[in-house]
């Protein structure tokens, strides 16, 4: 049966587009907007049959990164978000709405202040977000003896933070790393370093980052800092007045969140700073490798994208099945498989071993001692400087 535009869930589907800044999934692949979101129930449901994922086991809302999931560009799908709605029938709403922490929060800092519904029951904000969050009191602790697989798989680099040290308010999804990118057709003599990026022949063709933390730890990195260690504002103001140069002198063409892949793809940008699972991806949908990704002379900076709950979630066991789902070793190869990001969860390099051997022994996805030597963990800012260090780089973007 054909959806109509007076349909609600079409109705709904538009309401969400127009609030949302549309991912590059979303623009470019239009027929798979709110593919998740109608679910598998909402579309069997048009033959007058239940189905799996039709909503009888409870329905939550996902909101992620965009290329932050497996997808299937034939279908227009999820494979592994598909078979967990086959599996419990519940049903997930998943939306592409995160492209930086900052923003994405902006959009529903009220309604976490007041402790009503965000519009999502389960979000992926980076460690360095949900650190305030957890400050605020403005999340649900998971209930760890509800996720075995968690408890049982999630690996060491990731077991700990220093906001939770137990992970009860989160559970870590992915990991990633801060480095660089160049484009090997357009520049091909390449980089090694972020002073490379302010080479004259690449003047206006340089992307930062909106994350602060990211784009200034691989400034400081390159400075000598030990950024896991007890720096401060001098460091701070130094590695921004590099930034606030490059910036102003049009060597930076453009300081975006996700959306910087599309200016990589279009050819506008040549080299800049970039998350490593982004390039493994364009590159796959290119069919060559036209991006090469760069972990600096001096060491990447990495970071944590974690599982949290909204405090005004009504899916609370829902959310907790989800989670304890990506932590199955085989659901993680999948995403790993795609995504390319540091994966949190023991035995998935296993389980992928038996599909992408190759793959299997990628040290940006399982790094091993070499890379985990090269990769540092920027330390997490007081509630004050982070106000401070954010009105003072926002300064810097002209915000």
């Amino acid at each position: 049966m054909p959806l109509s535009s007076t349909d609600p869930v079409v109705q709904e589907l538009v309401r969400r587009a127009r609030a949302a800044q549309l991912s590059r999934r979303q623009l470019f692949r239009g027929t798979a907007l709110g593919a998740a979101f109608l679910g598998a129930g909402a579309l069997t449901s048009c033959a007058g049959q239940s189905g799996p994922g039709d909503g009888s086991g409870g329905t939550l809302r996902w909101a992620n990164w965009t290329y932050y999931l497996d997808y299937d560009e034939e279908a227009g799908d999820w494979p592994s978000l598909n078979e967990f709605m086959k599996r419990t029938n519940i049903r997930v709403d998943y939306f592409e709405d995160i492209d930086d922490n900052k923003t994405f929060i902006a959009k529903i800092k009220d309604q976490l202040k007041l402790e009503q519904d965000t519009g999502y029951d389960v979000i992926v904000p980076s460690d360095t977000t949900t650190v305030r969050l957890v400050e605020q009191d403005q999340l649900l602790k998971f209930d760890r003896s509800l996720m075995p697989n968690v408890n049982t798989n999630m690996i060491d680099m990731v077991q700990h933070a220093s906001f939770d040290p137990d992970r009860v308010w989160s559970v870590p999804y992915q990991a990633g790393m801060t480095g660089l990118v160049y484009n090997t057709q357009l520049y091909p003599k390449g980089i090694r370093a972020v002073s490379d990026l302010w080479s004259s022949d690449l003047k206006g063709k340089v992307n930062l980052l909106t994350e602060q933390d990211d784009t200034l730890a691989l400034i400081m990195l390159e400075q000598g800092v030990d950024i896991e260690g007890d720096w401060g504002d001098a460091e701070f103001e130094a590695a921004l007045a590099i930034a606030q140069q490059q910036i102003e002198s049009g060597q930076v063409l453009t300081v975006k969140g996700n959306s910087y892949t599309q200016d990589l793809e279009q050819g506008n940008v040549w080299a800049g700073m970039c998350w490593s699972g982004d390039i493994a991806i364009l590159n796959e949908e290119a069919g060559e490798e036209i991006w090469k990704f760069v972990v600096p002379d001096a060491g990447a900076s990495v970071f944590t994208d974690s599982f949290s709950m909204p405090k005004a979630t009504e899916a609370f066991d829902q959310v907790h099945q989800l989670v304890d789902y990506y932590y199955e070793p085989e659901v993680a190869a999948q995403v790993a498989e795609y995504v390319q990001y540091v994966c949190p969860v023991a035995g998935a390099q296993d389980a992928m071993a038996k599909t992408n051997p190759e793959l299997a022994e990628n040290p940006l996805i399982f790094p091993d001692e070499e890379m985990s030597q090269r990769i540092f963990d920027m330390r997490s800012l007081t509630a004050e400087e982070d106000n401070r260090y954010t009105q003072a780089f926002q300064k810097v973007l002209g915000n």
